[in-house]
């Protein structure tokens, strides 16, 4: 995928991030958040990454429920890394870093844990993405996808809603994907308002 492809994802989640929490987005991610975090497991004194971190909403409520978490979010766009950095209540306890999912700036077996909440339906090329989560996650660590799932209400395949377009993922397809790059496939779990959770986690050897 060319670099204009994902200079133009950054330049629209740039020019959204000023008011990112002022919209529906802030009532909405926290109940996807809330329900996702009910079928999680994962170290209460883990290092967590948060894959399309945006503004940081995710570490905002994993702080105060798990005091010695600590844990880096990733995001394509500058200006939600710094609405993030602002925002953020719990010190140095979470970082936040700029970077592309495709290409993590990350070291092989680092997270206990992964997070990924209506993120991955932006992705261009989602296997890739899926091969450095299961490169990035310690042996066992999980991964937990939380995005809109084509087959819950949603039926089409793409939507052209921001550059390049929104792509969405059956059951079966997130499955298919997860095998192709050695995930083990835990578990689906429906949340709510067509956003299907998916919970994989990356063999022990």
């Amino acid at each position: 995928m060319s670099n204009n492809f994902f200079d133009r994802k950054q330049g629209f989640f740039d020019r959204w991030a000023p008011n990112y929490d002022i919209i529906f987005t802030t009532p909405f991610y926290q109940a996807v958040h809330k329900r996702m975090l009910t079928y999680a497991d994962f170290p209460a004194d883990g290092y967590v990454l948060d894959l399309g971190c945006g503004t940081g909403k995710l570490f905002q409520r994993l702080g105060k429920l798990y005091p010695k978490l600590t844990g880096t979010g990733l995001d394509l766009s500058p200006e939600m890394i710094a609405q993030a950095q602002t925002k953020n209540i719990h010190g140095d306890r979470f970082h936040f870093s700029l970077g592309n999912a495709e290409a993590q700036p990350f070291r092989d077996n680092t997270f206990d844990v992964a997070f990924n909440t209506i993120s991955f339906l932006h992705y261009p090329n989602p296997e890739t993405v899926l091969t450095e989560v299961w490169r990035v996650l310690k042996p066992g660590g999980k991964f937990y996808l939380a995005d809109f799932g084509k087959g819950e209400l949603i039926q089409g395949q793409a939507v052209p809603f921001s550059p390049g377009g929104i792509r969405f993922y059956s059951r079966d397809e997130r499955t298919k994907m997860g095998d192709q790059v050695n995930f083990f496939m835990m578990a689906h779990h429906y949340l709510m308002f067509g956003v299907l959770l998916t919970i994989w986690q990356k063999p022990v050897s």
